[in-house]
């Protein structure tokens, strides 16, 4: 099997974390596998050269700073695994065969890195390369980064690239929890989750693996999660299951927006809870929810909007915050879902067409993971065809 493992900082962040980690790689070398490794900087190298840079640095002389750390950790953990009998080679930028390349707008250029990754993948029946991650290196030679999480990046697009069977993320955590465990007694791991659950996670800030290395993951590809403690690198741990899939849906049924207005009712706790608790007790399901500091918009079936009425002025009529509840029939609901949401301008991209088309937008929310756009239900066929010429 080959696999790509990726060791965060707090698994390198000292020499006896670093003996741990080259005893996983030589075992599962020793097994017969297939291994790349990709090293962050050890514990908060980066953060700490972050904080020193005090002076004026272009963009070029801080890559070339805060790249020590991950330089320092691959020289490391490959004279680590030498000690061990693994013939091993570490790899930075500059490096003859060094993976990923960036172009002149510093995104990864794919097809060279691509070209980069295959030769790699066709050295690693002989040799273990330790891969600096977070790290890149553009056209001309200049050390480049990947940004936030970039050493997640690297491993999952590596995986990709040289045709892994498996990536695996060793970090600090034992996969992902059902609780905090600093918080909630008896949180347990949790052996499998999806890759858009994942997604809302990090966004919420339960950042597991960066959400940028997860636009890298396809169905092939096993991405695995394991605390560092545990010490093999095949076994344990949370499976990231699934993909991104940039899908574009039009709701087949007709919605129904009910708002609920009242003075500032934003800032009064609990409004929005018994409002839905309200919704939920007479068995109506909320499509969707926008508030404003005057306001709270449900969408909901159409053919439910009747009962929602009026179940939702009772409330109006005993809280004296709320002063009235109105009803828009003929609402329908494009959702744009998967991995490109986090790229700057992808709302721009969603709802330009509709401008062009002329078409008006009742509502947009998004997520993490979704942007859901409202239209008038008879122009609904029009705005989901101008969405998908240009999306």
């Amino acid at each position: 099997m080959r696999v790509v493992a990726k060791f965060g900082g707090t698994s390198l962040g000292s020499g006896d974390r670093i003996n741990r980690a080259a005893d996983s790689i030589a075992a599962a070398v020793a097994a017969g596998h297939e291994i790349a490794v990709v090293a962050s900087a050890m514990g908060s190298t980066t953060d700490d050269l972050l904080d020193e840079i005090t002076f004026e640095a272009g963009e070029a002389d801080r890559a070339e700073i805060v790249s020590m750390g991950e330089r320092t950790s691959v020289r490391m953990l490959k004279a680590a695994l030498s000690a061990r009998g693994v013939n091993a080679v570490f790899l930075e930028p500059g490096s003859e065969g060094w993976p990923i390349i960036t172009d002149e707008h510093g995104e990864v250029d794919v097809e060279a890195t691509k070209a980069n990754a295959a030769e790699l993948a066709a050295s690693m029946e002989n040799v273990v390369p330790v891969i600096t991650g977070f790290l890149a290196q553009d056209n001309e030679g200049n050390v480049t980064t990947l940004g936030r999480g970039g050493s997640d990046t690297s491993a999952v697009m590596l995986g990709k690239y040289t045709g892994a069977d498996q990536v695996v993320i060793v970090t600090d955590v034992e996969g992902v929890m059902t609780g905090d465990p600093r918080v909630v007694e008896g949180a347990r791991n949790v052996s499998q989750i999806t890759v858009d659950e994942l997604r809302d996670l990090s966004f919420r800030g339960a950042e597991v693996v960066a959400p940028s290395a997860l636009t890298y993951k396809d169905e092939n590809l096993d991405v695995r999660v394991v605390h560092y403690q545990h010490g093999d690198l095949l076994s344990g741990g949370t499976s990231i299951e699934g993909q991104f899939e940039n899908i574009i849906d039009l709701r087949e049924t007709r919605l129904a927006c009910i708002t609920v207005a009242g003075r500032s009712i934003r800032n009064k706790p609990g409004i929005l809870a018994t409002l839905s608790q309200t919704l939920g007790e007479a068995d109506i399901n909320i499509d969707a929810v926008a508030s404003g500091m005057d306001s709270v918009t449900f969408y909901i079936a159409a053919d439910r909007a009747s009962e929602a009425e009026k179940v939702l002025h009772e409330c109006v009529v005993e809280d004296e915050l709320l002063s009235s509840v109105t009803v828009e029939d003929g609402i329908a609901v494009i959702r744009v879902t998967g991995g490109l949401m986090s790229e700057p301008g992808v709302v721009r991209d969603i709802i330009g067409p509709l401008a062009d088309a002329h078409i008006s937008i009742h509502d947009i929310i998004t997520s993490a993971s979704s942007v859901g756009v409202f239209v008038d239900w008879d122009v609904r066929e029009s705005a989901l065809r101008a969405i998908q010429a240009d999306f």
